[in-house]
């Protein structure tokens, strides 16, 4: 068996090949997972280079997660459960968490840019691979928007506090919001995108910068707004019973995504094999400490009705508890720059997941163009931006979050299905971890994001139905026929 990192040997193919059999055959072709390892930072005219160790890591799974959910989503996550939107935060972790210890096995087996992308493909085939990566392209792309969204709630809110001026509503709310066009949120995605096009290491190092920014901002509203708590604000703690807590969950579920962006620089990590299990549960165990924490406090200093419609709840609350505008300066400034590390490593996800798409031949290879001198995928990263940014300009925050959420829960479903199936047919390949209690845990992991997904809306089943149907016909009339394992038959 070979080791990790090393070449595949002339003619080493899946226990079940390739073939150029009937159709089912053909769509249930494996990448053999020793072809994905040495192929790992290859792309079209350059390779990515190896620049992060566990810190950049973690701190890449932290500012893709810690900031939407508490700095935005719990705006909308509140009236959906009340005060027990605490255990909505709780939910979304749990089933997080039971995923992630599935990412953590395959991110240090398979430590390549597709994440569950990729290890699909190794185990369950092409198509359901497509479908994976077809449902990162959602999740991903749609949370970059709808994280822009937010962002400009925030930094209106620190313009008004330190200039006395606001961008107007035309300006900074989408159609249907009672805007036209929604200008910061172009703007963030934009400025995302000029540090990722630098290369991986300055987005890195930029990038650890905000998140401590922001975890400070949050351990502030915590020390400010808890003498505001009062106890009658937890009085009828499940106004909306268990159902509400579920809906809140699976809307929150999406700002959880961020160990997922740091599978996807398994190309770009020194170690990855050592350090992406490491960073993975590192990240989620703090970050779900924290939204639990600054979920409990926030809903305790200001009546869960009183969050209806709010995008800048937080900065609204330590203004009410402290009296004094410049608290919320403060924190407004802290979101600003919480949400903006988001955009940036979400963004950066996006780019390395169809960075493997591409050069696997699923989607044109434009994406998988590596320029040489900053080793990053350019074209790849100004289309993407240019979308996601025009995505953010139109479209509301709630509709995006749930869109998020579904493709996420779908992709990570097929995570835990994907660690039961290597772990029969490649038990003996190296793994520097193992998730606990297999395949019990992994299955767990699966039912709960099914069970969040029945959660969610039916308009939001009836988007992301549209989007499979879209999916499906870009694969059989595209990828079908230009996928590198079709090719590789002829």
């Amino acid at each position: 068996m070979l080791e990790h990192g090393a070449s595949p040997p002339a003619g080493d193919s899946d226990p079940r090949p390739p073939s150029s059999g009937g159709l089912a055959t053909r769509l249930m072709r494996r990448k053999p997972v020793e072809r994905l390892v040495a192929e790992g930072g290859q792309g079209e005219g350059g390779t990515l280079r190896r620049s992060m160790g566990m810190w950049q890591l973690t701190m890449i799974s932290i500012g893709a997660t810690l900031g939407t959910g508490i700095f935005v989503v719990l705006g909308e996550a509140v009236p959906d459960a009340g005060p027990a939107v605490i255990l909505a935060f709780v939910l979304a972790g749990v089933t997080a968490l039971f995923s992630a210890l599935s990412y953590a096995e395959l991110a240090g087996s398979i430590p390549v840019s597709g994440s569950s992308y990729s290890y699909a493909y190794a185990t369950l085939g092409e198509l359901v691979a497509w479908v994976c990566g077809w449902c990162l392209i959602l999740e991903y792309g749609v949370s970059v928007a709808a994280v822009a969204v937010g962002w400009g709630q925030y930094l209106n809110e620190l313009l008004n506090g330190v200039f006395g001026v606001t961008i107007p509503d035309a300006l900074s709310q989408p159609p249907g919001d009672g805007g036209i066009f929604n200008l910061p949120a172009l703007l963030v995605v934009l400025l995302a995108m000029v540090f990722l096009l630098g290369g991986a290491k300055e987005s890195a190092r930029a990038n650890t910068i905000m998140v401590v920014v922001k975890i400070a901002a949050l351990l502030l509203f915590c020390g400010v707004a808890v003498q505001g708590v009062r106890s009658g604000n937890y009085a009828n703690f499940f106004p909306m019973g268990m159902a509400g807590v579920s809906a809140a969950g699976a809307t929150l579920f999406f700002s959880y995504i961020g160990f997922d962006a740091a599978s996807t620089a398994g190309e770009e990590a020194k170690d990855p094999q050592r350090d992406l299990p490491r960073a993975i549960m590192l990240s989620l165990v703090i970050v779900t400490a924290l939204y639990c924490l600054v979920a409990a406090i926030a809903v305790g200093a200001m009546p869960w009705q009183r969050f209806e419609g709010s995008e800048a709840a937080l900065a609204g609350i330590m203004k009410a508890v402290t009296g004094q505008s410049w608290w919320a300066v403060l924190l407004a400034f802290g979101a600003v720059v919480a949400i903006a590390s988001v955009v940036l490593t979400v963004l950066y996800g996006q780019t390395r997941i169809l960075f493997a798409m591409s050069r696997d031949g699923l989607v044109p290879k434009v994406f998988s163009k590596v320029h040489p001198k900053s080793g990053a995928p350019r074209a790849n990263t100004v289309l993407v931006s240019l979308f996601c940014g025009v995505l953010a300009a139109a479209v509301p925050l709630g509709e995006l979050a749930d869109a998020t959420s579904i493709g996420t829960l779908f992709a990570f479903a097929l995570v835990n299905i994907a660690v039961i199936v290597l772990r029969r047919t490649r038990p003996d390949m190296p793994r520097s971890f193992r998730t606990p209690l297999s395949p019990l845990f992994p299955a767990i992991g699966f039912l709960l994001c099914v069970y969040m997904m029945g959660s969610l809306g039916t308009v939001t089943w009836m988007v992301f139905g549209v989007w499979m149907v879209v999916g499906l016909v870009f694969y059989f009339g595209y990828g079908l026929r230009r996928s590198r394992l079709a090719t590789a038959e002829k």
